[in-house]
């Protein structure tokens, strides 16, 4: 389901009436948020998704990953989580199963999370992912609704899973390229939350399936401010642009153009390729934070003794017609 079909549906929700509930649907940000005390809020998400990679273990370990950025991204700390499971048991072994599950395992393990349970179906495709439960103090939690003009934006990984692992359903991705992937997308994102914590950001949102432009779409329309895109610091994974120049692209790709792409202006086009991947959707995915300008610099060095690609991108501005103006930086 591409993003303006899941806008439409969400829309037809009843919006509930609690005044416990601190981040709901109305703001499209990466998880719940739910007062439980004025020391503690309650922070819950879920995620679950086909295959990305060929390797049962790896697809483990990247699906719980991705699931435990949304906790990240709002500065929780996640305590718990339920796996999630759709197989097709008639076709293929319960062995790839296992493997699946014990992928996930050592990344819950990896962040201290206790998984409790879960649920599966025997379903036509295989699906995995996790719900999770984190906390956190109200004053440390992060939406994508806080960002200010003159903030920097700066962003955690590069772009091109979304590219990267339709040239591996190809057959085409070199082995090299497949670890490099691979290592970005089971990578955390806890120490990036750990870091946005120390320089009191403004504002956070994980990028994933809507890519970097839809994310930075959603947050500047929660924050009601607009954002300049330096596309040439954008980072990169290793093979990204030149298998986009190949056709190499995947379906969401283009649905994600069409929903962000008419908020956009470009000010200084870049490469053909380079346009392209910035609507490319994510997997795991990097953050994208909003901090005050004269923490920027000292927040991207400590990124970058985690985080080799973390970059400052843009940033933000008073509100626009256009939310969004990509640019050279």
């Amino acid at each position: 389901m591409g993003p303006a079909e899941l806008d439409a549906v969400l829309e037809q929700l009843p919006r509930p009436r609690d005044g416990r509930l601190l981040v709901g649907l109305d703001s499209h940000d990466d998880a719940g948020v739910f007062r439980l005390s004025d020391e503690q809020v309650l922070i819950q998400t879920v995620d679950f998704f086909t295959p990305v990679v060929d390797d049962p273990y790896d697809f483990g370990r990247i699906a719980v990953a991705n699931a435990l950025s949304d906790i990240y991204a709002m500065g929780g700390q996640p305590l718990t989580a339920l796996n999630i499971v759709g197989f097709p048991s008639d076709r293929i072994p319960m062995e790839v199963l296992s493997r699946i599950l014990c992928g996930g395992a050592h990344v819950l393990g990896q962040a201290g999370v206790v998984l409790l349970g879960g649920h599966s179906v025997k379903d036509p495709e295989l699906k995995y992912g996790i719900a999770v439960t984190g906390v956190a103090r109200p004053a440390e939690v992060v939406t994508n609704a806080g960002a200010r003009p003159g903030d920097r934006l700066i962003l955690t990984k590069p772009l091109g899973t979304g590219v990267l692992t339709t040239v591996l359903k190809n057959g085409k991705l070199p082995e090299a390229l497949r670890e490099k992937v691979t290592q970005t997308m089971v990578q955390l994102n806890r120490e990036a939350a750990q870091i946005m914590k120390k320089f009191q950001v403004h504002a956070c949102t994980d990028v994933t399936g809507f890519g970097l432009i839809g994310h930075l779409l959603e947050l500047v329309r929660a924050s009601k401010v607009s954002a300049r895109l330096w596309w040439n610091r954008v980072p990169f994974l290793e093979g990204a642009r030149d298998f986009a120049i190949r056709g190499y692209l995947p379906g969401g790709l283009q649905a994600n153009r069409r929903y962000a792409g008419g908020a956009v202006r470009l000010e200084a086009r870049p490469p053909e390729e380079v346009e392209t991947l910035l609507f490319d959707p994510q997997t795991s995915g990097g953050l994208l934070i909003s901090v005050p300008p004269e923490r920027a610099s000292a927040c991207i060095k400590a990124l970058q003794d985690h985080y080799a690609h973390a970059a400052q991108i843009g940033e933000v501005q008073s509100p626009d017609d256009v939310p969004v103006v990509i640019t050279r930086g």
